[in-house]
């Protein structure tokens, strides 16, 4: 099969460390391949000397498996230097031809030297940064929604009907309801159009005589 990268490498990317093979031309002969296995760890410094090996080999492509997060420190490091693409590990997988004996990054380093890769789509720094903020703004106006109906229903068990006075419970009148609460004040606030409580002088409209008898 025609090879459109001479120079290829692959990632097998783990928690702890990765596998990393690269197939060059062999100086043996024009159709015979040299292909050297390494095994790095997962850490910042040790990923640079991994870039410096593939940068000191002249790799023009280097292909990865999207494993979980963990591709993410490796390609992040990889991408502004050399020509890196992310796959699908299913996709890889399921081409026909691999024999037994060959190790997944020696599998991908064939299956990426032949052209045989879809690269999946990583969107650029600035998208990922922007991504990263909208996603947890999303996470944590959740969050905020949970933790008002969890108050709310420690209100109800306790038998302070806050919801039924206040629209949101949030508010600032809910807060300082809450705060008076807390503080251990008992006495009964009236909820009506003037704030009246029982202490407050009744109403003649509403009470117990004519306006006559009440003069």
């Amino acid at each position: 099969m025609e090879l459109l990268h001479e120079r290829c490498a692959a990632l097998d990317i783990g928690k702890k460390d990765l596998k990393a093979c690269i197939r060059t031309p062999s100086p043996k002969g024009k159709r015979s391949r040299r292909q050297e296995i390494r095994t790095f760890a997962t850490t910042t410094n040790t990923l640079l000397e991994l870039r410096d090996w593939l940068m000191a080999e002249q790799v023009t492509l280097v292909v990865m498996e999207a494993t979980g997060d963990y591709w993410r420190g490796a390609f992040y490091l990889l991408e502004d230097c050399l020509n890196v693409i992310l796959v699908n590990a299913a996709h890889a997988k399921g081409l026909p031809g691999r024999k037994t004996d060959v190790s997944d990054p020696a599998w991908l380093c064939q299956l990426g030297e032949c052209g045989l890769l879809k690269a999946s789509f990583v969107p650029p720094e600035p998208i990922r940064h922007l991504r990263d903020l909208t996603r947890y703004r999303t996470t944590l106006t959740t969050e905020r929604s949970r933790e008002i109906q969890r108050l709310e229903k420690e209100l109800e068990d306790a038998g302070i009907k806050l919801s039924a006075v206040a629209t949101d419970i949030t508010g600032r009148s809910a807060r300082a309801m809450l705060t008076a609460l807390i503080d251990g004040e008992t006495r009964h606030a009236g909820t009506g159009r003037h704030g009246q409580g029982p202490d407050a002088p009744q109403d003649r409209s509403t009470g117990g005589g004519t306006d006559r008898e009440l003069r």
